[in-house]
């Protein structure tokens, strides 16, 4: 049977979610805090990451719900979502990325390789959202 691996991380910033939600999907923002690619909150749109010595990984934009939700369809068939809560004058970001093949040595790497990686790559956004 296929096991699949589900990383959750949550982070909290003191900047309300629509400068998140920019630094989330703008592309220049995002290659501050992540990776350079063409990212865009529409439906449908594909395009690919940067991902320096992993290679340009090929996404597609899932979901968007303005200020609140973006999904994109990641590497190894994984799916991303952020979802953004207003907390008081800041914004409470909460990240799932899931459907690792932990049943394939690659995606047990890449679990074990982004899971505790997502904690510091979501902490690179307050810097940048604070500046808008």
């Amino acid at each position: 049977m296929k096991e699949a691996g589900v990383i959750r991380v949550s982070h909290v910033y003191s900047q309300p979610p629509a400068k998140v939600w920019r630094a989330l999907t703008e592309p220049a923002l995002v290659a501050r805090w992540w990776a350079p690619g063409d990212i865009r909150a529409e439906v449908g749109h594909r395009f690919e990451m940067d991902m320096g010595q992993w290679g340009k990984q090929r996404c597609e934009v899932l979901a968007v719900e303005p200020e609140r939700l973006f999904r994109i369809q990641f590497a190894l068939n994984t799916t991303i979502t952020w979802t953004l809560v207003s907390e008081g004058t800041g914004t409470r970001l909460e990240l799932t990325h899931e459907g690792f093949d932990l049943d394939s040595p690659m995606g047990r790497r890449a679990f074990e390789g982004m899971k505790p990686g997502w904690p510091g790559v979501l902490a690179r956004i307050a810097p940048v959202a604070e500046e808008l």
